[in-house]
């Protein structure tokens, strides 16, 4: 039986970036869409305050063996999570995310102040909260789908091709022309990956 999906928005913040991918997995499975409080124009929460903040929001959705699916910010999130409760997740699909990389490094726009721009009641903690996550990727041991945009400026595939080089169970998928929010471009094929990976059959 497949287990819940549980998806982790970008830092606009609002679960409903993901509802066109959702509608398109399996009828039957069951989708939780989390929003993060403070993020894009999702009202803040005096209990949240940063990304470590947001792990702890993500562990009481997400139950025991469940399935994350991340896009961007919230694949730092995820990855902190996967961390923090090694044991709690069964599968993780990570799309255009830095997931805890120097992106800058690796050729990435910064996004920052655009965002703020378009975005300026947001909380401060979303563009000024920093993690590193490049020392301890290689805990991680559970089976990691990468999903990127060939054309993404934010998140190229040049971080996707380095987390693939931590991430020990992990493939990586890039599409043609998809740019950062090819979730929402590409829903048909995201979805298509993400059924992919969830359903594969465990390697011996």
């Amino acid at each position: 039986m497949q287990p819940p999906v549980i998806f982790f928005p970008g830092a606009t913040g609002a679960g409903d970036f993901w509802s066109p991918v959702a509608a398109l997995l399996p009828r039957g499975w069951e989708t939780r869409l989390l929003s993060w409080p403070g993020a894009g124009g999702v009202p803040s929460a005096p209990e949240i305050n940063g990304y470590n903040d947001l792990v702890e929001l993500a562990a009481a959705a997400v139950p025991d063996g469940g399935d994350v699916v991340a896009q961007s910010m919230g694949g730092v999130v995820a990855i902190g999570l996967a961390l923090a409760r090694p044991r709690r997740l069964r599968r993780l699909v990570l799309v255009a995310t830095s997931g805890g990389l120097d992106v800058g490094a690796l050729y990435g726009e910064d996004w920052r102040d655009q965002y703020r721009a378009e975005f300026p009641q947001a909380a401060p903690w979303v563009t000024a909260d920093s993690v590193d996550y490049s020392e301890r990727l290689a805990e991680l041991d559970l089976p990691v789908c990468l999903i990127w945009g060939y054309a993404d400026p934010i998140s190229p595939p040049a971080v996707g091709r380095a987390l693939h080089a931590r991430l020990s169970a992990s493939v990586l998928h890039v599409l043609s022309g998809g740019t950062h929010a090819l979730a929402r471009e590409r829903p048909g094929e995201v979805a298509a990956l993400i059924e992919q990976h969830l359903t594969a059959t465990p390697e011996s």
